[in-house]
Parts: C-alpha cells; structure tokens; sequence
C-alpha cells in the first residue's frame, strides 16, 4: 500500500484539507477486522453518500446531454455507466489499488470478483469524500472527468444492453420460446453466497452463469448463450463479452 496519499491528490486533481477524510476512503471493513486500533472508520458510510451523488450527477448529465432519450433508454445507459464493472474500471485507471486498507487475504486476492466490488466502492467512497471536502461542484468535475468520458464507449459496444432481455428477444423471435433460468449450485455462507445459474430453452440447457446474486447469474448466462447460440449481430455484438 502506497502511503502517500499526495500522489492520490495530484491524481484526481483535488487537494483535502481533511486528509484523514481521504484516507477514509481507502479503508475496507476487512481491515479494521485486523487492526481495530486503526484511528479511522472504514469507507462504508462515504461509499453511501457517493453513490447517491454519482447517480444524481449521472442521470443529470444523461437528462440534459440526450432531450430526445426516453427514460428507459437513459435508465440503461446510467447503470452501464455505474455498475461495479465500469467503477472498477474506472479505479483500476486511478490506481486506486495502491492506497487501499484492506486486510491481508483481501490484499492478495488482486484479481477476484470480490476485488472488483471492493475497487467500485472505493470509487464512490472517493466520490463522497470530495463531495463532502470541495462541495457539489467539485464532485460533479470528479464524475465528468474519470466516469462519463466511457459512455460513448458503452453505447459504441452496447454494453446498455440488458444480456438477458436480448436473448429473450432473440429466443421469441427465432424459437418461439421463452427462456427459462433454474439455480443448479449455491455455495458459501449467507453473507457471502455464490450461484450457478442455467439457462435453458425448453429442455435444452444453452449456458450457465456464475455471480454473488441470482440476478447476476442470470446476466452472466445470458451473456454465455448469446455466445453459445451465436445471436451477436452488428449493433449488439459486444454485449456477450461485456
């Protein structure tokens, strides 16, 4: 872990004053877990406030930058824009990794969907505490600066498009069937399940998915039989490998 939470600063173009407050929002639960005399909470609370900032600052940007976007389109476009994919992205490209606190099996664990989620809270955290040291505006600059800049991005690929109403769409419209989704494994504790998901058309198992909800799951099969059945035409074609 890098100390010098200077370099951060420069990074994103804000100077704190509260520079424990940048810290704070570096911190993961699991460290406090190791080090309960550590001085500072850990970023869940600012990760709250972020969230709700990001979103307003997103769906503002979206409402006045596309007047002619009903709100279903521009619905799609904010959760690409901040699902912990994208805001994991966007702290890989900050290098947010080098200023976490977390615990030392979390510090290995550089590559895992748990890691992903970590870095995407640490986004928002971030964004929490600028809005809370330097206001409004400064968090509206953070946000058009490191997260909108990948809209055009995600509408180039068309990573807004929900994997799992596109093969429905494509099941209906060529097999005159719907898709159904069944649970085949649940693993792990309740804080921490994992699921495999299948889905099938008819009897036919197409694909299966794996996530940390059931929801998840779903997405990430869909995203498998569209792959598998080879449904990608030219508008939607990045969307199985998203």
């Amino acid at each position: 872990m890098n100390g010098d939470f200077s370099i951060l600063e420069k990074r994103i173009g804000v100077t704190f004053t509260n520079k424990d407050l940048l810290r704070q929002s570096m911190v993961h639960r699991s460290f406090l877990n190791e080090n309960p005399s550590f001085p500072l909470n850990h970023n869940e609370r600012l990760e709250y406030l972020g969230d709700a900032v990001l979103e307003l600052v997103v769906t503002d940007y979206l409402y006045r930058s596309f007047p002619d976007a009903d709100e279903g389109v521009m619905t799609n476009w904010r959760a690409s824009l901040v699902n912990s994919k994208m805001l994991s992205l966007v702290s890989r490209n900050l290098e947010l990794d080098e200023f976490l606190y977390l615990s030392k099996g979390e510090g290995k664990d550089s590559e895992s969907k748990a890691r992903q989620y970590i870095l995407a809270n640490a986004i928002e955290a971030l964004i929490g505490a600028v809005y809370l040291e330097k206001g409004y505006e400064a968090a509206d600059k953070f946000i058009h600066v490191f997260v909108l800049p990948h809209l055009p991005i995600i509408l180039e690929q068309g990573l807004d498009v929900d994997p799992k109403s596109r093969f429905q769409e494509l099941a209906q419209e060529k097999m005159k069937v719907t898709p159904r989704y069944e649970v085949l494994k649940m693993e792990g504790p309740d804080h921490a399940k994992w699921f495999t998901v299948g889905v099938y058309l008819e009897k036919d198992l197409i694909a299966t998915g794996e996530g940390s909800s059931k929801q998840e799951a779903q997405l990430h099969a869909a995203k498998q039989a569209l792959l598998q059945k080879e449904w990608n035409n030219n508008n939607h074609e990045q969307v199985a490998t998203s």
